[in-house]
Parts: C-alpha cells; structure tokens; sequence
C-alpha cells in the first residue's frame, strides 16, 4: 500500500509550484513589449518659444575648462555636464531668461528644490551660480515641463530653463560648489 503524504507536504509542493509558475510569467512578462507614457501636450506657451533640439553637437566647446562640471553655451543655448574623465554625460538645450551672466567660471553657490519664478510659474531644480545687474542667474525647469513665456519688455529675469528630464539630471549632477563654465 503507497505511504500517504502529510498534509504540509502538500501544502509545501504546492507552494512551491505556484512561485515557479510566477517567475516563469515574470521572467516572460519582462522580455515582451512594455507600454510608453505618452508625452504630455505642449502648454499654450510652449508654442511661443523655439523647442529645443534632441540634436547635439558632438564636443564640448573649446575653451570650456577641464574636469568635473557643467558647460552653459550662450550662443548655442546648450548645456553639457562633463564627469571628471572629460565625457559628456548628458547635453541638452536651454531657454535663457532676459539676463545671462558673462562667460567665464562660476560654481553652483545654492540649491533650492522649488519655488515660483519671478514669471509666476513654479519652478523645481533651481540652481544658482551667477548674478548680473542685481538679478540672480539659476538653472530650473518649470515643474508643469513648459518653456518660460517670452519676457515682457524690460523684464529682468534670469532663469536659464530647460525640459524637466534635463532640469532632474543637472540636479542631480550640479551639487553645490560645482564648476559652471560659461562661454560665448
């Protein structure tokens, strides 16, 4: 006559059936097509500044400095953060304000992780590294992902803006006392 099995054997086998058969779908559920957040619609302001490209330029520009650090294009409008062993880790491009600093060297003096801009529009990811003609010049990015409306003439500001994925990363890359280098 077969030996009858204890009832926490079965239990036990059963058990460990069920978690083989939950990996073997796991495993097979994260090689299949997985779904894609679809982008968000442009704000109405959006529309009133140029987008800015996916497209980058290769190198960092001549005369940028060396080392760890963040490289801020004026004519270009771009930005580049550059690890220690001079690769560009990340590029992107900007939405400068009405009032940008002077090319040269600067390091990030403070952070603040949000705030209003002096645009009225909450901001996140602020970075300040440089000041001109009594306005403060920060990195952020608008925490809705907009571009900054044009500046009403005469208005000072000096948020240098960017899409919230490039505003994470600077953030995340920018810690206080990193070199920011400016050129032309």
């Amino acid at each position: 006559m077969p030996a009858r099995l204890p009832s926490w054997a079965w239990v036990t086998g059963l058990t460990v059936g069920a978690i083989a058969a939950v990996t073997v779908l796991g495993v097979q559920a994260d090689r299949g097509s997985h779904p894609t957040a679809a982008s968000a619609k442009p704000s109405s302001t959006a529309s009133a500044q140029p987008t800015p490209t996916a497209s980058a330029p290769a190198r960092v520009p001549d005369g940028s400095g060396t080392g760890r650090r963040v490289v801020y294009s004026l004519s270009e409008k771009r930005v580049w953060l550059v690890d220690a062993s001079e690769a560009t880790r990340r590029t992107f491009t900007v939405w400068p304000g009405s009032v940008g600093p002077d090319p040269g060297t600067y390091t990030v003096s403070s952070r603040n992780a949000a705030t209003t801009g002096s645009d009225g529009v909450q901001i996140e990811h602020i970075m300040y590294f440089a000041a001109k003609e009594g306005v403060s010049v920060a990195f952020s990015n608008a925490v809705d992902g907009a571009s900054p409306p044009p500046a009403a003439s005469g208005t000072k500001t000096g948020g240098v803006r960017m899409r919230k994925a490039d505003g994470t990363a600077l953030w995340a890359f920018g810690t206080v006392g990193t070199t920011v280098t400016v050129v032309k």
